[in-house]
């Protein structure tokens, strides 16, 4: 009688079909593959510097030669010289009014950061809320999908018609912008967290609030962390129509009193300085990012 032995079987645990081992004969090595580590994203790469300094000296340089070879008529695009000088007169605040710039920049900056804090301290657990609880999820879902694709322009003057023309209209408006993408962002890093994490924290005698607090909150903050610096890019997005509600100071009424008189160079500049204003921000919170959440990337 004819007996066939069965070859004895080992696995290999670099196979990449879905974390299954493929069976291998006994008797054969298994050679891993060398991997590459990657990291991508990793900040502080002095390559991705070089290329962004590279790219404003390059865009600089179009600029001037724009406007030095007039292919572009100054009343649509000012001089870098010109833009330079209305910097100046801003600063010295000879440009509208008795207003310095340096007076528009906080007065802004005050309005934006107002209305950020604001969203952080409301939208954070409602988006927790959201990703841990399908009745709060049903709730607020369907009302922030519902708003977070309109412009602002479309419910400002219903904002100005509830609040009046003072500051709280103002940061509402920026509030608002805000709002929608720091809870979206804090919901998908509660749906994010592994289950096995939860179960493990639950098997250990830990209370519904202790599961959120030491296990679901961790979890999604680089999610949060993300959606905040998504948010605050809106609040500056929307700085400008907010301060179409009878304001008298910030960069946003100080670009729209100049379009009136058709001051490009005021306009440019005002441009630039809520752009150079938003990236610094965006750094102190990449840095922020950096401190809370070391491990992000590079895992």
């Amino acid at each position: 009688m004819n007996t066939t032995t069965a070859t004895p079987m080992s696995t290999d645990p670099h196979d990449p079909l879905d974390g299954q081992t493929a069976p291998r004969p006994a008797g054969t090595v298994a050679h891993p593959r060398k991997r590459r580590a990657r990291n991508y994203g990793a900040p502080g790469q002095g390559s991705t510097w070089a290329i962004s300094t590279l790219t404003i000296i390059a865009l600089l340089l179009l600029w001037w030669l724009a406007t030095t070879l007039h292919w572009i008529k100054p009343l649509f695009l000012p001089t870098p010289q010109a833009t330079l000088d209305a910097l100046v007169s801003a600063l010295r605040g000879q440009t509208q009014g008795d207003t310095p710039l340096v007076q528009h920049v906080l007065i802004s900056i005050s309005r934006v950061m107002a209305a950020f804090l604001l969203a952080v301290a409301t939208a954070v657990p409602v988006g927790l809320a959201m990703g841990s609880s399908r009745i709060v999820r049903g709730i607020a879902d369907p009302i922030i999908e519902f708003y977070r694709p309109l412009p602002p322009l479309a419910y400002l003057p219903l904002i100005v018609i509830w609040l009046g023309i003072d500051e709280s209209a103002k940061i509402t408006l920026i509030y608002l912008a805000c709002f929608a993408p720091l809870a979206m962002a804090a919901k998908a890093g509660v749906r994010s967290v592994a289950i096995e994490q939860i179960n493990a924290a639950r098997s250990l005698g830990a209370s519904h609030w202790q599961v959120i607090r030491l296990v679901v909150f961790p979890a999604a903050l680089p999610e949060i962390l993300t959606g905040m610096r998504i948010a605050v890019g809106f609040g500056w997005t929307t700085l400008v129509a907010a301060e179409m509600v009878a304001a008298t100071a910030g960069i946003g009424q100080m670009v729209l009193n100049a379009s009136n008189f058709l001051r490009t160079d005021v306009v440019i500049m005002g441009i630039l300085v809520i752009g150079v204003l938003a990236f610094m921000i965006d750094l102190m919170m990449r840095k922020m990012e950096q401190k809370l959440i070391p491990w992000k990337g590079k895992m």
